[in-house]
Order: structure tokens, then sequence, then C-alpha cells
């Protein structure tokens, strides 16, 4: 029975107040606040972020697949499902693809995963989708975007959590948000237009055809989760098609995170998921050049779903103010603020690859011998001296603690001018580790601080993104 088994999502600590974004411009705000990735984040680490939220408590080993739906990829020619599964420690006997270019790329990664377990050419496949779109300085969308990620695990299995009971998709070619492959920030048409007769036209026509589809009324709908690029939108949508706004409406996440993209729909979903009782009914609806439209049926599975993943909830109660507006300037990197001390040495290819193991996926080796894990991978044990005489284990799901610490004053941004570099020490066989620290205000840094790890964009160089672990503060 085809369905989803897990899900899990990732939103940034960062909040900018759009009180903050309207003061600059001398603007009238929208209210409330925004999620912002920080300057080492970007789509890749966001999606990782949510694939380990997603996996925390199952058999990596099991997972066959993983799908990378994003609009705002870092690499317009490699393929990044690659790094964000190897980022998630999962096994290199899968398969990868990447989804892009619309709004609702996320749904149809979700659609090509639903195809693949039913067909039974992969066991279990995990669709990760993230955004961090940027939209003109002083514009509605500046306000009204977010960044964050979703990720669902679908499997073919006898007891799903969510059994997936139908779908209906409708293509449209329209010109209403857009980007060229040269442009930086969102365009769009005349929101009068977008709305009547781009998105509320043809989500009525996709959630209508798929109730007749299915021979259910609107009543019958426990939870409907549309996706809509305002609050307005999406309430004259459910108004027309007869939903209950105060009890059959999910939550559109825009005061508190924004519209975070391709993400945004299956974000809503594991909002939903969150609150669902077994018997639910959920209706999804994502829109982009078209729509696609999902009938979901929650089973009682559903409890053992929820354990320790800190999905959209804890995400959202996690979460630091960000400071200035020229911070979130800085951060997505429209305002270029002094650079920090460069590295010295550029990076390679050959040595990407050969590193990958710890690099990527942060493994240690664990001597055969003696039992001892050292980080990175060491081919001799520096403790009983065997030689090649090791397995490789996982560190980035083990919590550590701030053993010794320094602040770096100057290998730090203008942004971010001091960096905390960290000697951690595991609770996993007392492993320490060399890392900076994010996501922290460096003068509450502490011996004995609890930390957990975090793969992040490290810099750019020859070309290229290098990403590592880093350490933060536990959310």
């Amino acid at each position: 029975m085809a369905g989803i088994i897990s899900y899990g999502a990732y939103i940034p600590l960062w909040r900018l107040s759009r009180e903050v974004i309207a003061k600059a411009w001398e603007s009238a705000s929208t209210g409330g606040e925004r999620s912002v990735a920080n300057n080492d984040e970007d789509a890749i680490t966001l999606a990782s972020e949510a694939a380990i939220d997603c996996l925390c408590g199952l058999e990596r080993e099991k997972v066959s697949g993983l799908y990378f739906a994003s609009t705002t990829s870092p690499y317009k020619e490699k393929e990044c499902s690659t790094l964000v599964a190897m980022a998630a420690d999962l096994p290199p006997e899968i398969i990868t693809a990447d989804f892009g270019n619309s709004l609702r790329a996320a749904t149809q990664a979700f659609r090509a995963a639903l195809d693949a377990v039913i067909s039974g050419s992969a066991g279990q496949v995990l669709v990760t989708a993230s955004d961090c779109r940027i939209g003109y300085p002083r514009s509605s969308y500046e306000q009204t975007f977010g960044d964050a990620a979703a990720a669902l695990l679908i499997g073919n299995t006898a007891r799903p959590a969510v059994i997936v009971e139908g779908s209906y998709a409708l293509s449209n070619e329209l010109y209403d948000v857009w980007r060229l492959d040269k442009d930086t920030y969102v365009q769009s048409w005349e929101d009068r237009f977008i709305i009547e007769h781009g998105y509320t036209e043809i989500m009525e026509k996709v959630i209508s055809g798929l109730l007749r589809k299915k021979a259910l009324a609107v009543q019958d709908i426990t939870k409907a989760v549309l996706y809509a690029p305002t609050s307005r939108a999406q309430q004259g949508l459910a108004h027309r098609l007869g939903f209950d706004v105060k009890t059959q409406l999910q939550d559109l996440l825009i005061n508190n995170i924004g519209i975070t993209g391709c993400a945004h729909a299956l974000l809503m979903l594991v909002a939903a998921l969150e609150e669902a009782n077994a018997g639910d009914k959920i209706l999804v609806a994502s829109y982009g050049s078209g729509c696609d439209a999902f009938l979901l049926r929650v089973t009682k599975e559903i409890e053992e779903v929820r354990g320790n993943r800190r999905g959209v909830k804890r995400h959202m109660n996690s979460k630091r103010p960000l400071s200035s507006y020229a911070r979130y300037l800085s951060y997505r990197g429209l305002l270029a603020p002094q650079p920090g001390e460069p590295f010295r040495l550029f990076p390679a290819a050959t040595t990407s690859w050969r590193e990958r193991n710890w690099a990527i996926r942060m493994h240690g080796s664990k001597c055969k011998n003696c039992g001892t894990v050292t980080f990175p991978i060491e081919r001799v044990c520096y403790k009983c001296r065997s030689r090649d005489d090791f397995e490789e284990v996982r560190l980035s799901d083990k919590k550590a603690r701030v053993f010794t610490f320094t602040l770096d004053n100057l290998a730090g941004r203008s942004d971010d001018p001091t960096i905390p570099q960290i000697g951690a020490e595991f609770d996993y066989q007392n492993t320490r580790a060399y890392l900076p620290m994010t996501d922290c205000d460096p003068g509450e840094v502490k011996i004995d601080m609890p930390v957990e790890m975090t793969f992040r964009r490290l810099y750019e160089g020859a070309g290229m993104y290098n990403y590592f672990w880093k350490c933060r503060p536990i959310r």
C-alpha cells in the first residue's frame, strides 16, 4: 500500500520581523515575521536538515531513492540530490533525481516517488524540497517569502502512516511568477491577473476534479492543505469551494515563516500531520504552471512517526531575531560584506572525492582492535597503532558538548565578525572533533555547552561550493 512512512522539516533559526523590512524602506508592514537562512545555508543544506529529521530513528539502509526539489538550487549543472543523499548518510546504491523550474516541483517529485514505489523500481524514496527565493528589495515578495525545507519518506508497505488514495493534475501555461536563467529576483505579472486567472481558476478546477473522481463532498475532508501566495487568496479559494475556513483550512504559515517556494505545500502537510488523527482525510493541493492535488488518509501509524522529529512545530518555536535589514541583505548575498580571512588551501575535485566519507557523511573511524573512534577518518589508530583495521561510524546524528573553544575575531565576515572554533567531545565513545560553531551568540559559548551537528556551506573556492559539518547549540 503506497503512502507516507515518515515526515520531517527544517526552518532556519533566524527570523526577520517584517516591521524591520518596512522601516528600512519607509513602507507598510504586512505583519509577523519571516524565516531567513543563515549565510552558510542554502537549498542543499536546508534539504539535508529536513531529510535527517525525517529519517530520525529509521534504518537508512532501506531507503532506495532520494529526490530533491527546489527552484533555487545552488548548481545549474550538477545533481544536488546526490549531495543531500550523502549528507543524510544514505547508501550509494540508490536512485537520485533533481526536480525544479516550478513551484510545484515538490509535489511532482512526490508523484514520481509514488510511481516508483508502486511500480517496484524502488522500495522507499525520500522526497526533499527546499527553497531560498529572493524578492526584489521593497517588493511585497521580500516580506512574504521565507526559507525552509520539508521531507517525506514514501514507501509501499502494509502499514503506512498516511495512505495516498487518489490524485489529480492539470497543466497550465501562464506567466504569473517566474525567473529567467540570469535573474536573481522573482518576477511577476499584475497581482489580480495572477490570483484570478492563474491561482484561483486552476486550483478550483483541480480540487473539484479530485473530489468528483473520488465521489467525495467538501464536508468529507478533515483538513485542506492549500498552497497560496497570500492568506487572502487561500481563504478566497476555500470559500469558493465551500470549505469551512476556521475548521478545515490548514494554516498557511505565512505570519511566522513566510511562503517557502516549492517546499511550502509539503511544509504545510507536515504541519497538518503533526496534528492529525487516524481516519482524517487530508486534501493537499500545490500550484505552479498548473496544479497537483492529492487525497490522503491518515492511519493509526501516525502516532509512531511523531517521536523525536522536530517537524514544523518545534522548529517554529526555536528561533532568534535577526538584528537588522542590512544583515538580511548580507545573508542573501545582496550586500557584499567585508570578507573574512581567506582560505589558504583551495579545494580540488580529487580531494573532495577522496575525503567525502568524513567530510560529507561525517563518518569517523572506529578501531576494530581497541574501539577508539577518531574524526576525521584515520588509517592508523593513534591509541593502539593498528593500521587499516577500522570500521566507519556515523557521527552526524550524535550529540556532543564543548570541550574547549576559542573565539576567532579575524576569520569571520563583517556581518559575523567572530567565529567560535570548537573542540567538541561526542557522547559516543568520547570522540573529539574540531569544528566551527554556527547559529549562536559567540558571547554565550561556554565549556560543557551541549551541541549538535549541522551540515553547512563552508566557502566557495575553485569554482565550487564546499560543504562541511559545523556544530550549533541544540535547538
